[in-house]
């Protein structure tokens, strides 16, 4: 028996129960007829009317209430919570951070969670974590929340009125100028607060050459996933401090690339990788800039297309099905062999060999619709045991085109 909190998505599923609605009544009956229990002789009837015992046992505990006196500051019972809650149930350093903040701006939470509701509203539905690490660097120059029981109520608002300044600046961005309209497509959101900070830091005035150097910045960042290895608060960290001490972009591109040493994407560097990599995320970002649409409603390629036919799929140009006697599951989930189609038109291929059913295709839609996501057409390289080779062939071509994407970096 898991205890994780409420998200829309847990909520839709039918074996997901509220703790609280479970307290109010004894009655297991609506909770099982919701889980798909329709009588005694289910096999899931015993095991699932355990589990509701067992968490209305919670109401047994005996538990130690320690009651703290009247006297004390709202700062000292936050220190007293923050202390206790150290030898309990291992909290996030942002939930710390947003009880002490709590506690001295009160009704702070919901001027968070409000901003929070009207960047989801963008498409940037954003862990609430993420903006108080945005609040920390407006408010410190820094993210880390070590000193956040130091800065008083004058601060800390002023600071969130430019945090949300800047988170806008950033989305406006990243939409824009880079093409970023979800957070599904980011290696890491702290590429946001670096954004954000960096806008603040230009009063959100910046010339033609830095709104270039920046998008090549963001994008190669967010490519090469700066964010995501070794300590990331650590690297946001000196982002941060190189725009606070008057840094231009082009030391931001000199960090990464001492972080990656060259930072053109080469075709070696697409080897291996599959649908988790950073670069995927970029490639799809490539491949919607250059035009590509889906084979049969010919609907640009998008996250957020309604309808499962239309819904986005990462197809296997060669099914796994057809490469399965020859090949590991690992080499056919190369990012090499995965385009971006929707839903009907993945099913509709099935596990048909590209040898059937790429030809015809190319003949009706002509061979742009799939230079568009750099697919080779080249029959000699459709064939099972030309795959390697097809693999080879399209890293040069992705590299090539992640390249053009990305732009040059001055």
């Amino acid at each position: 028996m898991t205890f994780v909190v409420a998200t829309r998505k847990l909520e839709q599923l039918p074996h997901w129960v509220k703790v609280s609605e479970v307290f109010k009544t004894d009655n297991d009956a609506p909770f099982l007829k919701r889980a798909g229990i329709s009588g005694f002789d289910d096999p899931r009837y015993e095991k699932y009317s355990q589990r509701l015992a067992r968490l209305r046992g919670i109401r047994k505990y005996v538990y130690r209430m320690d009651v703290l006196e009247r006297t004390l500051s709202y700062d000292e019972v936050t220190e007293i919570f923050v202390r206790v809650n150290s030898l309990g149930a291992k909290l996030r350093s942002s939930d710390l951070a947003l009880a002490q903040i709590t506690a001295k701006w009160r009704h702070s939470l919901q001027t968070f969670q409000d901003f929070q509701k009207a960047c989801a509203k963008t498409g940037f539905d954003l862990d609430l974590g993420l903006h108080l690490k945005n609040l920390m660097a407006f408010a410190t120059g820094q993210s880390r929340f070590q000193i956040v029981g130091s800065l008083n109520v004058e601060k800390l608002q002023k600071a969130w009125k430019e945090a949300c300044d800047g988170m806008e600046f950033a989305l406006n961005f990243l939409c824009s100028n880079l093409g970023i309209d979800s957070p599904a497509l980011l290696s890491s959101p702290f590429l946001l607060v670096v954004l954000a900070y960096f806008g603040h830091s230009r009063n959100y005035a910046l010339s033609n050459d830095e709104a270039r150097q920046l998008r090549y910045w963001a994008l190669m960042a967010n490519a090469k996933g700066r964010f995501s290895r070794g300590s990331s608060e650590t690297i946001l960290d000196q982002d941060l401090a190189n725009i606070r001490q008057g840094g231009a972009v082009s030391e931001l591109i000199d960090r990464l690339r001492l972080q990656f040493g060259r930072l053109d994407i080469t075709a070696e560097e697409l080897e291996g990788r599959n649908q988790r990599s950073a670069l995927f995320k970029t490639m799809f970002l490539a491949f919607r800039a250059a035009g590509a649409k889906d084979w049969r409603s010919h609907l640009t390629i998008a996250l957020d297309h309604s309808g499962a036919q239309h819904r986005l799929q990462f197809h296997h140009i060669f099914p796994k099905a057809v490469l399965k006697t020859s090949f590991t599951a690992r080499e056919a989930d190369d990012i090499a062999n995965l385009a971006f189609i929707g839903g009907k038109t993945n099913r509709a291929i099935s596990d048909k060999a590209p040898a059937v059913y790429l030809p015809p295709l190319v003949d009706q839609l002509g061979e742009p619709a799939f230079a568009a996501q750099c697919i080779p057409v080249e029959a000699s390289l459709l064939e099972v045991e030309s795959y390697k080779a097809f693999l080879l062939e399209r890293r040069k071509r992705i590299a090539a085109a992640l390249n053009t994407f990305v732009g040059p970096a001055d």
